[in-house]
């Protein structure tokens, strides 16, 4: 009996286990396994394969039974959700009751419960942060300071743009910095004419080609990953079966696959992570309560990396009790789940061009213009802190004559006429983290696997309602120079977290009483556990995070299986 026992804890253990599937995940395997590590990865949903399990990827908008739409009975089936309500993506969305958490505040949380996870679901956007933005904290007082700054992570971001592939020109600009690109994706005329403008009226203002992770001209360590060049089908949401954008399914998980080190549990429930009693500092594993079975099960490991995003790590560790951390693993400083933030996407401005009715757009664009974070940035100029950046984009419609009868209505219906140029943007403000904005667990409920439920009570505060004026105000004198038309400025006033960019709880710090990481994502009281997804994040810039969140995750590894060489781990 004692045999089987040291048998079955032996087939249990391994070198390594992450916590998630998704982009940090999949960079944290990659690299775990890739340095000769024996690596698990926890994936609480279904198993995902690339190409074969994206099953709306080839079809026509006649294929889907309801033309896209989801009928109302099958729409009930998933609740109050909104996200992927569309026969295309239904295979994302997440039916009712399977994490339920509780809005002590209006939260939207969007969640890619299966292997891949939200790498399937992105926009695929990837700038790079500047010292803007690792400075801001400490610049005006409110979070505090980041334990790194662009220098730290500056060859990270190199490493993990080659591998991943990213689109984008080389701008000059010390609020985006540049990094190592495949050839961008152009502007089409109106998105130029706006940038054409700027240039003329502002110093400080910039469109760019959106930085994307679309392979435009694929490189060798791209097809050795079994991917293709991007064919802008702009049907990327469903799952590209060319590999044409990066994926954890595309890209990282079948590399880390390859290296015979990768072990991928699907259906895998976490429950907590164990912490050691007998080797203070350490963790020595995780309990996961198998989907199917609802069986409660422990693996182990000399490092776990946590990934399971923003709001699931925050849940993991604050369930991670033990009696050394009664409130949740490492948290002594009593913080955990404390300065949630997200993005600001509320602002939207909308118009039309009367210009350039002799052009129109050729082919299909995946990407979008771009602009760089303009307040804020060398001194306080506002009446708010921090600042926002701006997606745009122009395209022209089309115009159906619907007058007439018979043949003559169905000739205009099928030769539709060019409109006018349509343009729009929208805003990704930065959102400063607060204390009361936080996660915590519920002290009477559980989910349906014994889990107490997250409760997430965040809200906007002054500064966002008057970032969200700003920048209605300037993007409408902006598009007024261009000799845009009927311009429309909406606030949208949507709930905190439906950019689907949640942050912190976890945040990285130089002080263990202010912060739960260390400058290399560490847990300041527990050295084998690494937290390198939204959760670390100390504040949220303006760019969109998931670039960073590989960086991060590449730099972590590399410094986790060092220390673990020299013993230390």
């Amino acid at each position: 009996m004692a045999n089987l026992t040291i048998d079955a804890v032996k087939a249990m253990t391994f070198d390594a286990i992450v916590i998630g599937s998704g982009i940090s995940g999949g960079w944290a395997a990659k690299e775990l396994c890739q340095k000769g590590l024996k690596t698990l990865v926890l994936e609480r949903g279904r198993d995902v394969k690339h190409v074969t399990d994206y099953p709306t990827a080839n079809l026509n908008p006649w294929d889907f039974p309801h033309r896209g739409q989801v009928p109302l009975d099958m729409r009930a089936e998933y609740g109050k959700s909104r996200s992927f309500m569309r026969e295309e993506t239904l295979q994302w969305a997440i039916k009712e009751g399977e994490q339920p958490y509780v809005e002590e505040k209006p939260f939207t949380w969007t969640r890619g419960y299966h292997v891949g996870g939200k790498s399937l679901l992105w926009a695929r956007q990837t700038q790079r942060w500047s010292d803007f933005d690792f400075d801001g904290p400490a610049r005006d007082g409110y979070a505090v300071d980041w334990p790194i700054r662009y220098a730290d992570i500056a060859p990270w971001y190199s490493y993990v743009e080659k591998f991943a592939g990213i689109s984008g020109n080389k701008d000059g600009l010390p609020q985006l910095p540049d990094g190592e690109f495949l050839p961008p994706i152009q502007l089409n005329c109106v998105e130029t004419h706006l940038k054409d403008v700027l240039a003329k009226n502002y110093q400080d203002r910039h469109v760019v080609q959106g930085r994307c992770a679309h392979l435009t001209k694929p490189q060798p360590i791209h097809y050795q990953q079994g991917r293709a060049q991007c064919m802008h089908r702009t049907l990327c949401v469903r799952g590209c079966p060319l590999g044409g954008y990066f994926s954890s399914n595309a890209s990282t998980l079948p590399w880390a696959e390859k290296t015979g080190n990768l072990t991928l549990r699907p259906h895998s429930v976490v429950h907590s992570i164990i912490y050691d009693e007998k080797k203070p500092g350490r963790a020595k594993g995780v309990r996961v309560v198998d989907g199917h079975t609802k069986q409660m099960m422990e693996f182990y490991a000399k490092i776990i990396f946590v990934n399971g995003s923003a709001l699931s790590s925050n849940l993991i560790l604050l369930n991670s009790v033990s009696s050394r951390f009664p409130t949740g693993l490492g948290n002594d400083s009593g913080l955990l789940g404390k300065y949630i933030a997200w993005h600001n996407y509320r602002g939207r401005v909308s118009a039309q061009y009367d210009g350039f009715l002799d052009k129109t757009t050729d082919g299909r664009n995946p990407s979008n213009g771009y602009m760089p974070r303009f307040r804020n940035l060398h001194k306080q100029e506002t009446d708010f802190l921090r600042g926002y950046a701006a997606g745009v984009g122009g395209g022209r419609g089309s115009i159906q004559n619907r007058d007439g009868l018979g043949a003559d209505l169905k000739a205009s219906l099928l030769n539709p006429q060019p409109g006018p140029w349509n343009v729009s943007s929208w805003m990704m403000g930065e959102t400063v983290p607060i204390e009361k904005n936080h996660v915590r667990l519920d002290t009477s409920q559980k989910d349906p696997y014994g889990i107490p439920l997250l409760v997430t009570s965040a809200d906007w505060t002054e500064n966002d309602d008057k970032m969200v004026n700003d920048y209605m105000e300037q993007l409408s004198e902006m598009f007024t120079l261009a000799g845009f038309k009927n311009i429309k400025a909406a606030d949208s006033h949507s709930a905190p977290g439906s950019d689907i960019h949640e942050m912190g709880g976890v945040r990285m710090g130089k002080d263990p009483k202010t912060s739960l990481l260390n400058k290399w994502n560490q847990l300041h009281h527990c050295q084998n556990v690494f937290v390198t997804d939204g959760a670390c994040m100390t504040s949220t810039a303006t760019q969109n995070p998931s670039l960073t969140y590989m960086a991060l995750t590449a730099r972590a590894a590399n410094f986790a299986v060092n220390e673990l060489k020299k013993k230390n781990l």
